[in-house]
């Protein structure tokens, strides 16, 4: 019978502990873009005690997977036991579900940062504070709703902070050069 790409979790279990599994994982995802560096290979060859490099591969092939899953599917932490089907021996799985459930967050951030995304205003709402007659120092409480459009953490996030008369100040300049850039932009692009 064909064994399948599971088939060749087990090999983890020759793993002297459940760090050398935390290595091979960190080591998958940190050259996820560049591919396993040969010192690499070498390394985790030896830590499951493997004496053909060409066993090493399909047990590869099935951890990237089982990676990009966590990561880039927006399964939850709750849904990472789903991700393996019932022929990976038990403690296998638990093993393996800690470890993802453990880095999820971690990676998902720098897949985000590889992206470069940031959350769009959806709304924005103020209001005066200390209005009572002994405060001498008015301010504005702003409430922004951001839009949070990538696949980790979509949603609406509010964010609220206030503004004293100096710093409204500043941050009104920065908006009306922000205000400028566009209109300048936006004449270089229709020739007005």
């Amino acid at each position: 019978m064909e064994q399948t790409i599971w088939g060749h979790l087990p090999v983890l279990m020759r793993a002297n502990s459940k760090e050398s599994i935390e290595y091979i994982l960190q080591a998958l995802w940190r050259t996820r873009k560049s591919g396993l560096a040969t010192s690499d290979r070498c390394i985790i060859q030896d830590m499951l005690q493997l004496h053909n490099e060409s066993d090493l591969d399909p047990l590869l092939v099935c951890l990237r997977m089982l990676i990009r899953r966590c990561v880039y599917e927006n399964t939850s932490k709750e849904d990472i036991p789903m991700l393996f089907p019932g022929e990976v021996l038990p403690e296998l799985q638990k093993l393996l579900t800690l470890l993802l459930q453990k880095f999820q967050r971690e990676w998902q951030e720098d897949v985000m940062k590889d992206q470069n995304i940031v959350p769009r205003l959806k709304a924005m709402t103020w209001n005066m504070a200390n209005l009572e007659k002994g405060s001498a120092d008015p301010a504005a409480v702003i409430d922004l709703k951001l839009q949070n459009d990538t696949p980790f953490h979509s949603g609406v996030q509010d964010v609220k902070f206030q503004l004293a008369t100096d710093s409204m100040d500043m941050m009104l300049k920065a908006m009306h050069c922000i205000r400028d850039q566009f209109s300048t932009m936006d004449e270089a692009v229709n020739g007005h």
